[in-house]
């Protein structure tokens, strides 16, 4: 185990709010906008999951690196939290099957955080004014300087992230010998999705985020998936354009978080940006076309207009959160299209929701499981 010292370090957010605590991860300095999760466990998929990307992680659990670091518990190849704070900080950890610890995983992938923060006050005050930008360091002590390059951190609303995190080149995943094959634009996949894929005998071709339909189409695949990702789905006309070509050509798509975004502005429903956001293991969600509730995984930050969604003749509602009324899934009328706000593959998370991959399956062979 790396030798550990705890320097002082400091979390300054954007409406100036100060908190000290002790250096997480490597020394240095981080930015990004604050967000929180209030999953009890999963922490290791958390830190690995594109779609946070660009953002500063609170974990409301109070203790973080307990259980150790195991190295097929990632859903992407690297560390995409812009940074962590937490309460407890845990190097040392218990789980044989752990490689190593927290500390010695954020020293490799240069990491910076915060720990011994009060972060139920620190959740409380985000939830009070909403989610903006922070900086972490414990490298500078000078609030003046830190209030300066903090200031600098563009915002998140307007900003494209997907093709920072995407594939740069097509990659396969799954058996050659599948009996249906899927396209996937990845705007940040998680690697669990793909496995809940490659689980239901379907093998997947990955494209990047830029890719055309045109280019995707040359494969012949039997449907379309569009990824979960970062950033603004409003910022993203090419991925918008690609998902409305997949529809003009009538194929079966199926969207997951961003890609359900995408799938509404392709239908001409605007998306906006949260005050706070969902993320967590335990959002209660009702499928009003099966007529029964689920607890759902989530992380997302912006989200589709309810009432444009309600008054669009091109889409229709599928799923409602039940905390806050807000849209978590639709399917498009006459289309073989549909899309969830969550995160069906549940990783972390509860298997509730996994009969969408199924639903997915019975589209592309003409039995729409709804």
């Amino acid at each position: 185990m790396t030798n550990y010292i705890k320097l002082p370090a400091i979390l300054l957010l954007a409406d100036g709010t100060v908190y000290y605590g002790k250096a997480a991860g490597k020394i240095g300095t981080t930015t990004g906008e604050i967000c929180f999760n209030t999953g009890m466990t999963g922490y290791q998929e958390i830190f690995t999951d594109p779609s946070y990307f660009g953002q500063i992680m609170v974990t409301t659990n109070a203790h973080i690196g307990n259980y150790g670091i195991h190295r097929e518990e990632i859903e992407s190849d690297s560390i995409k939290i812009a940074g962590l704070v937490c309460k407890n900080y845990n190097i040392g950890f218990s789980r044989k099957e752990a490689s190593e610890s927290i500390q010695d995983y954020f020293q490799n992938e240069n990491i910076v955080g915060i720990s011994d923060i009060d972060t139920r006050a620190l959740v409380r005050h985000i939830r009070h004014k909403g989610a903006m930008n922070a900086i972490i360091s414990s490298e500078i002590i000078n609030l003046d300087e830190l209030k300066q390059k903090l200031a600098e951190v563009p915002s998140m609303d307007g900003l494209e992230l997907s093709s920072q995190v995407s594939t740069k080149t097509p990659y396969f995943y799954g058996s050659p010998d599948a009996t249906y094959k899927i396209a996937a634009l990845d705007l940040g996949i998680k690697k669990n999705i793909l496995r809940n894929f490659a689980d239901r005998d379907i093998y997947v071709q990955v494209f990047p985020a830029k890719t055309s339909f045109e280019e995707m189409d040359k494969w012949g695949a039997d449907g379309y998936f569009i990824s979960n990702g970062p950033g603004d789905p409003s910022a993203m006309p090419y991925a918008i354009e690609t998902v409305k070509n997949v529809l003009a050509a009538d194929k079966p798509l199926f969207g997951i978080c961003l890609g359900h975004q995408l799938l509404a502005e392709a239908n001409g429903i605007g998306t906006m940006k949260m005050f706070n956001g969902h993320r967590g293991l335990n959002h209660p969600v009702k499928n009003i076309i099966k007529n029964h509730c689920e607890v759902t995984s989530q992380n997302h930050g912006f989200g589709v207009i309810p009432e444009e969604v309600r008054s669009s003749d091109k889409v229709e509602i599928t799923h409602i959160n039940l905390n806050d009324q807000s849209i978590e899934g639709i399917r498009v009328k006459g289309k073989k299209a549909f899309s969830v706000q969550y995160h069906p593959e549940s990783s972390p998370g509860p298997h509730d929701s996994r009969y969408l991959f199924d639903d997915f399956i019975n589209m592309i062979k003409g039995e729409l499981a709804w």
